[in-house]
């Protein structure tokens, strides 16, 4: 009989979007979707009680046809260093986010708008999206908000 247990989460590397200590024993993954109420309620209250995270992707196309997109946009502004306010701003105001709001949004963070729309269209930003879609549902995530501790190695 085959063993049908989850992968475990990949470790937290200097590529994830951390906020907080990576060594904090208290750090979370979230697998979230920007287009989750739920998600937006879980991130806004851990950044306002400073709780350390590791924020990942978990944009089911087919659940929430927007938020690959909005994955998409928030790695577009992570290129730019501007990953966190991006993320805030979206979970903060989730009924504004069609492109005139998104580009809005890259201009009020001081972000190159032009640079934005090419680099939410390349192929590496769909990849990450993808790639951490992919090992969320090895690792057993099957909804958002995920919260899961982080593989120590």
């Amino acid at each position: 009989m085959p063993d049908l247990t989850s992968a475990p989460i990949p470790p937290v590397t200097d590529s994830d979007h951390v906020r907080g200590d990576v060594r904090d024993p208290e750090l979370l993954v979230m697998y979230a979707d920007f287009t989750c109420p739920r998600c937006a309620a879980k991130a806004l209250a851990m950044r306002d009680h400073d709780e350390p995270v590791v924020f990942r992707h978990f944009a089911l196309r087919t659940r929430h046809p927007r938020g690959v997109a909005l994955a998409h946009a928030a790695e577009a502004a992570a290129l730019q260093g501007a990953f966190w306010p991006f993320h805030d701003s979206l979970f903060a105001d989730q009924g504004h986010v069609d492109d005139p709001h998104l580009w809005a949004r890259c201009e009020r963070l001081g972000l190159d708008v032009g640079r934005f729309e090419a680099d939410r269209h390349c192929a590496a930003v769909a990849e990450r999206v993808s790639s951490q879609l992919r090992e969320g549902l090895r690792a057993g995530v099957t909804g958002t908000p995920a919260l899961l501790r982080p593989t120590v190695d």
